[in-house]
């Protein structure tokens, strides 16, 4: 019985080129996510030394968005949907960012989630009720 020959390119014979440079993502959808104190994008600005308050800046999230946006742009993104969540300061920022990096736009949407009167909040401590009594007392 013969040896079966190996193919050329095989995977046990190694690789014949990288997988991450032949990748070409045309079109995609970026997602921004800007809360209160903290900016996450798909490049996060704790990545660039902001600490603390800073993080939940403009330019924090704007240094992120530029971050993200080169690598996929590098990787050949031309077309992409926008998707912000979250009451931040940095969501314009971001978007300007991503306006002014070449990528056409299709549409940006605002998917905050809003709530439709929530939950019940939780019961009041006694605490708390004998100071608004005695609050509305006074006067």
């Amino acid at each position: 019985m013969t040896k079966a020959i190996p193919r050329i390119g095989s995977r046990r014979n190694g690789r014949i080129g990288s997988r991450k440079n032949g990748r070409r993502i045309p079109k995609g959808i970026i997602h921004v996510k800007q809360m209160y104190e903290v900016g996450w994008f798909l490049g996060l600005c704790w990545y660039f030394g902001f600490k603390g308050t800073r993080r939940g800046t403009p330019y924090a999230a704007q240094a992120a968005a530029l971050n993200a946006i080169r690598t996929v742009v590098n990787q050949g993104m031309q077309r992409a949907e926008v998707m912000i969540k979250g009451p931040g300061l940095g969501r314009d920022a971001a978007l300007r960012a991503i306006r002014r990096s070449g990528i056409l736009l299709s549409f940006v949407r605002d998917v905050t989630p809003m709530p439709h009167n929530g939950c019940r909040p939780p019961k009041q401590t006694e605490l708390c009720r004998n100071k608004k009594k005695n609050r509305f007392q006074e006067k």
